[in-house]
């Protein structure tokens, strides 16, 4: 079987990932390759630089993080650059506690998933390897065995620095096991698991009155006082908190500002100073990134408690707001979907985007400026320019938005996962379009009991806003599938309307083949077609001359100009005959019995929505049916 052979290679990438030595022999390694002393934030600067950095426009993108996070570009620089990079370089960041806060559901579970599992996988290549003494629980940094008095000129020579000091059992067993020769002490190769409790640690507060500040810094192991009489012994002590076990790489830090503020106390001195306090023990020295998350409306909380001013003073907070991208949050709920059992159900195109249409609207704030609607800007983030504004405009819109708090609040995507799921399993339906989802969104709503009846109004609007983009969307798609099945119509259009432009450019007039006469360019034609895109009087004949001269590019080239070689003069073209078709469309599409010219004509356009926008038949009629009920209302 194919699958035996897989376990056998497992096993043997995983025994080569095995290597044991001593001190001496590691410390051979480590003057050849000095990254393998990279601290924690260090090694996850480089895991997340490695996976490749794409320098954009406005932004860098990280593929890191690309294939679980969408429309988080700038929480993400602002993440890498602003705390990661400057922790790597040892600045004062190292040492404070990263907070992400958010709304649910806004990604702030999977960053730090994301880092976990990247941990976990860098460690086992080459370039990530990560060795600690062989035997100690915190699984520590080998270094830590070299006395302090020899670090300063280790430094020096190697530029390697040594920070920490050994954990109480590495303390003892040099002195009993080795009496003082630390360069027999074992080393080994170590891989992050967060199933094994290696490098990655995971707190979740619980009841306060239960909870045991054990569970971070370790507790007495009362099986073995007796035998070793001391409670200041190390070996009658179990270091197996999560502090412990996250030593060299992460601990979660699950709700943070839920936990009572004895948990809280014992981050303050490993946030500034590296190390914490267990038991009877000097300060244990550790180095790890603490990671928390919370909402806003904790932090606040939290903020405004002048208890926690010390705490406050070492977290560093990123905002994890929701995604305002459109085309982003479809690829959030197409990863959701393709993560489920519902693949086999087809979903019509743009039933995505017009729930991500009503969701990012939903986190929107309005905008101060003149002519700004929540649609406009919705678009505009997505990229595309808008009437009065376009993308030069964004930033001072987006800072405008990020005053108010923009993305903060709003719909959710697990919201509108759910109720997707719940439109895609009802009815036992094969196929579900937009409408479906509205429908489902809405209905929805009535069980939201976390909403006011306001909120909940006006949600209910914003669907009716959502439904209105699509109502456009749907018309101007059936509108290119039923101009092609008028192509002729297209072309006999497009040769009128340019005949007129050369005769309007060039000033003279045009030859009527049939009665002979010279007549003046048919303004009405060209004003009829120039105004389905919003050519204004002013600007059409700038408008005309830039199509004389892409006509003059495409002859210099030998190349033939058609009506989509221009993609105003397309989307004018297209607009025009539609209007010009629309009696037609709405008789072909309401008729409960259509003719044989009808059918032939409704075929013709389901077909070519099949063949090239991904509809199939099902949704594909529904369309047709759909914009024509719209055309006759």
């Amino acid at each position: 079987m194919e699958v035996i052979q897989w376990l056998k290679n497992y096993r043997d990438k995983e025994a080569a990932l095995i290597w044991n030595g001593t001190f001496a022999e590691y410390l051979l390694k480590i003057v050849e390759n000095p990254n393998l002393a990279m601290h924690a934030h260090a090694r996850i600067y480089e895991m997340i630089r490695k996976a490749g950095i794409k320098e954009e426009h406005d932004h860098k993108n990280y593929a890191f993080f690309n294939k679980e996070l969408f429309g988080m570009e700038k929480t993400l620089e602002r993440l890498v650059e602003e705390y990661f990079h400057s922790a790597a370089k040892r600045l004062d960041v190292r040492k404070r506690i990263l907070l992400l806060m958010g709304p649910v559901s806004g990604g702030k579970s999977t960053i730090v998933t994301l880092l976990k599992k990247g941990l976990e996988d860098y460690t086992r290549t080459d370039e990530g390897a990560v060795y600690a003494i062989d035997g100690c629980p915190m699984h520590e940094d080998p270094l830590h065995l070299l006395p302090q008095v020899l670090r300063e000129e280790f430094e020096q020579k190697y530029g390697i620095r040594i920070e920490g000091n050994l954990c109480p059992v590495c303390r003892l067993r040099v002195e009993e096991e080795f009496q003082g020769r630390v360069e027999d002490v074992p080393v080994k190769r170590i891989v992050f698991s967060e199933e094994q409790r290696v490098g990655i640690g995971t707190f979740t507060p619980s009841d306060p009155k239960s909870q045991d500040i054990a569970d971070l810094t370790g507790s007495i192991d009362f099986s073995t006082i007796t035998e070793y009489g001391s409670e200041s012994d190390p070996r009658a002590y179990r270091f197996d908190g999560e502090l412990n076990k996250a030593n060299r790489g992460l601990m979660e830090f699950q709700e943070m500002l839920k936990s009572d503020e004895k948990f809280l106390w014992n981050l303050l001195s490993l946030s500034q100073e590296g190390n914490f306090k267990a038991g009877r023990f000097a300060l244990i020295s550790a180095d790890e990134l603490i990671i928390a998350h919370t909402n806003e409306n904790e932090y606040k909380s939290f903020v405004a408690n002048k208890k926690n001013e010390a705490l406050q003073s070492r977290i560093i907070v990123i905002p994890v707001p929701y995604n305002l991208k459109i085309s982003s949050e479809v690829k959030i709920y197409e990863k959701l979907i393709q993560q489920s059992d519902l693949q086999g159900i087809h979903l019509a195109p743009h039933s995505l985007w017009t729930a991500s249409a009503f969701s990012i609207i939903s986190r929107l704030k309005p905008s101060k400026k003149q002519g700004m609607d929540l649609v406009k800007k919705m678009r505009l983030y997505d990229g595309e320019d808008v009437e009065g504004f376009n993308q030069k405009d964004i930033k001072d819109i987006m800072t405008e938005g990020e005053e108010q708090g923009e993305g903060m609040s709003g719909v959710d995507p697990r919201y509108v996962i759910n109720r997707i799921s719940t439109a895609l399993i009802r009815d036992h339906k094969t196929c579900i379009n937009a409408l479906d989802i509205l429908r489902a969104l809405k209905d929805g709503l009535s069980q939201h009991t976390s909403i006011t009846k306001e909120e909940r109004e006006n949600l209910v609007n914003l669907i009716a806003v959502a439904r209105k983009e699509y109502d456009e969307v749907a018309k101007k798609e059936v509108q290119k599938a039923f101009v092609y099945a008028y192509e002729e119509s297209a072309k006999s259009l497009l040769n009128n309307y340019l005949d007129n432009v050369e005769a309007y450019c060039n000033s003279s007039k045009l030859y009527d083949p049939i009665t002979g006469e010279e007549l003046e360019p048919d303004e009405q034609l060209m004003r009829s077609i120039e105004e389905q895109i919003g050519v204004s009087e002013n600007a059409k004949k700038a408008f005309r001359e830039e199509i004389l001269i892409r006509i003059s590019i495409y002859a210099r080239k030998n190349k033939t100009f058609q009506y989509t070689s221009h993609e105003r003069l397309r989307e004018a073209i297209e607009k025009k005959l539609f209007a010009d078709l629309k009696d037609v469309i709405k008789v072909t599409t309401s008729v409960s019995h259509p003719d044989q010219e009808q059918l032939r004509r409704i075929n013709e356009v389901t077909d070519r929505l099949i063949q090239l926008h991904g509809y199939c038949p099902i949704c594909a009629n529904e369309i047709v049916k759909y914009v024509g009920s719209l055309l006759n209302r």
